[in-house]
């Protein structure tokens, strides 16, 4: 090796060296018994954060409202959220851009033995809504009962509001004919002999939006995006990787099955069939047209508190961004 070759090496290696151990750094608050965990920890467990050279920092939130003033005060760089708030922000000047994760929505769950089987037999019940008076599910469930059958389940329908831990219990107690529950604990219903009565798809195929809709996506800054693009990318294709290694290797499933906190196994089963049920497989113009309908329907049927005063869905929440990568 000539003596000029030597130095150039040695003035190369530094530079190659620190190009092969760049570190993506990413802190995302999610939610301490949130499904996105279960990804998290898959991409821990099977080594992706090596293989992208991935350093995530999670921090645990106590409830969602947690998570969007962390992003908010830039305590956090992700989180996981609905669009519906993205573009509520977006109306407030933020810059907050959404990549979809899952399509999941909520289900309306009777027990084995109900009378009620359609939405048409529910006015006169006492039915649980997850969540609040402007949860998401429980607008387009009173929207479909409008369009379908001319009711109005606000008035008709005796409510009881309230967390799925609590209302699952109450359902499970007899104290509810009906239960409007996120997809996890509904889950765990039908796995216990519950009926599903309808899901967040059939409710969008029932106000004619046949694609599959991602209702939770990614949600950061527009310009930590920007200045960050390799973090994001790196994340991304961690993320998906392990989304896919859960659905198609045992092996990464039984490793989070601990983070579901079920040792039944007839549950563990119908929680991975309904996660991997949800994985968004496209991701273009037809879903973003979808959205957008879906916005007007909310906001005819909750109105400006749920949506903001914007009669359309700003186009430029969606963050441009292939499936795939």
């Amino acid at each position: 090796m000539t003596r000029q070759l030597h130095l150039l090496l040695l003035t190369l290696l530094p530079l190659l060296t620190q190009a092969e151990t760049t570190t993506h750094r990413l802190k995302i608050g999610v939610l301490a018994f949130g499904t996105v965990n279960w990804e998290l920890a898959a991409i821990r467990n099977e080594g992706l954060d090596r293989k992208y050279a991935l350093e995530l920092d999670v921090q645990t939130l106590a409830s969602p409202e947690a998570g969007k003033i962390g992003l908010q005060a830039g305590g956090l760089e992700m989180i996981v959220t609905d669009w519906i708030w993205v573009a509520n922000q977006r109306q407030a000047g933020s810059d907050f851009g959404f990549i979809p994760y899952s399509t999941h929505a909520g289900a309306l769950m009777v027990p084995a033995a109900s009378n009620i089987r359609s939405i048409a037999d529910l006015p006169g019940k006492k039915l649980g809504i997850v969540g609040g008076g402007l949860d998401k599910n429980w607008i387009l469930l009173r929207a479909l009962a409008l369009k379908q059958h001319r009711i109005d389940l606000d008035k008709t329908v005796e409510k009881s509001f309230g967390a799925a831990p609590l209302l699952n219990q109450q359902m499970m107690q007899g104290k509810l004919d009906a239960l409007l529950d996120y997809w996890h604990y509904a889950a765990k219903l039908e796995a216990q002999g519950y009926r599903r009565l309808l899901d967040g798809r059939q409710v969008l195929k029932g106000l004619e939006i046949a694609e599959p809709m991602a209702n939770l996506g990614y949600v950061f800054r527009k310009s930590w995006a920007s200045d960050h693009a390799s973090n994001l990318e790196a994340f991304l294709k961690a993320s998906g990787e392990a989304r896919n290694l859960l659905c198609s290797a045992d092996g990464a499933w039984q490793r989070v099955i601990p983070l579901t906190q079920e040792k039944d196994e007839k549950i563990q089963l119908a929680l991975r069939r309904e996660y991997c049920d949800g994985v968004v497989k496209r991701w273009g113009e037809p879903e973003k047209r979808a959205a957008a309908r879906i916005y007007e329907i909310l906001r005819q049927t909750g109105g400006e508190q749920l949506t903001g005063k914007a009669e359309k869905l700003p186009e430029d929440i969606f963050w441009p961004y292939q499936l795939g990568r």
